[in-house]
């Protein structure tokens, strides 16, 4: 079957079927026609008589008139409705260019991503043990009688470090281990009061203020609440450090279509338009000693809740983070 003998019509044409371009040459065809056949009763109208050996020939010209513009008009409504099914046809291509050539790249982003998990699992596992054994023969000559206060310090410097170490260790494997979702139905305040539980000390030490706006009632979320928790808890962290002391981080939330969104809002910087996806691939970051795992792991986790995280701009300046989680069954909780 040929797909291009005739291109799709619009929905104009479908309610205008006389208009179709499977219709064009006819349309040529009769619009000729008439031209010739109206060019002819001029002719007549003006006295103009044509005659062949001595018998009037009018009818005959016209006639001849009407056919031959009759066969320009097919003619050209058949060369119309050929380039247009050549520019659908390219149309066509170009729209399965474009998905062959979208397919292909998430697929090869699909392949980095795996073998990008499967090198973090082995890494993680191979520093995980020597970084502990280091951690406890620094933490004992730290604490070892008649160490100085320069061995004291330095040991506490490596602690620190192996700590931080082991927080990377941990963010590669949370990236390369397939998520283990636990859904069921919970309220939007849970998860904020757990959230901000967990992140407490972290905003008060750098004197930020949280200001919740979360409505008296929203559905509840189908999700994971640890999971989720740890989303929130690593968004709440980001905007803490963000913004200057002092700083306020705002917590909302709304239904919207089916799903809840919440919101982190701070009044930072902001990220920049051309940074907004990047900032969610792994290893990347913007800060000196940021692993560039958080967000991509905080994103892995919501699109396996069959959510989207995404980041845009605050009013007023700052960075506004918003999950996006489906309802679960309709249910209204009391917040």
């Amino acid at each position: 079957m040929d797909m291009l003998t005739d291109a799709p019509a619009t929905p104009a044409e479908r309610s205008r079927g006389f208009l179709a371009p499977s219709r064009w040459r006819w349309w040529g065809a009769t619009v000729g026609l008439l031209t010739g056949l109206g060019d002819a009763f001029i002719l007549e109208t003006l006295g103009i008589r044509f005659e062949i050996n001595g018998h009037s020939a009018t009818l005959l010209v016209g006639a001849y008139f009407g056919v031959s513009f009759a066969v320009l008009g097919l003619l050209l409504g058949i060369v119309a409705a050929a380039r247009r099914r050549d520019r659908a046809a390219a149309a066509l291509i170009q729209r399965q260019m474009e998905t062959i050539n979208a397919a292909r790249a998430r697929l090869v982003q699909s392949e980095k991503m795996a073998a990008l998990g499967q090198l973090a699992a082995a890494v993680a596992h191979e520093v995980r043990n020597p970084l502990a054994i280091i951690r406890s023969a620094a933490q004992g000559i730290g604490e070892m009688p008649g160490a100085t206060v320069d061995a004291q310090r330095a040991c506490s410097f490596i602690t620190a470090e192996i700590d931080r170490l082991h927080n990377v260790v941990n963010s590669l494997l949370a990236f390369a281990r397939p998520q283990q979702l636990q859904p069921r139905p919970v309220s939007v305040q849970a998860l904020f009061d757990r959230a901000l539980l967990l992140a407490r000390d972290d905003l008060a030490g750098k004197h930020v203020r949280v200001q919740r706006r979360e409505p008296t009632a929203l559905p509840a979320v189908n999700a994971d609440a640890d999971l989720i928790s740890q989303v929130l808890l690593g968004l709440l962290a980001n905007a803490g450090d963000a913004q200057p002391s002092g700083g306020e981080v705002i917590l909302d939330a709304h239904a919207a279509d089916g799903a809840v969104e919440l919101e982190i809002a701070d009044a930072g910087p902001g990220v920049p338009p051309e940074l907004r996806e990047r900032i969610f691939e792994p290893f990347f970051t913007t800060r000196p000693r940021g692993t560039g795992l958080g967000l991509a792991v905080a994103r892995q986790i919501v699109e396996a809740h069959v959510g989207r995280l995404d980041v845009g701009e605050r009013p007023g300046g700052g960075a506004r983070f918003t999950v996006r989680l489906p309802v679960a069954g309709g249910t209204a909780l009391a917040a």
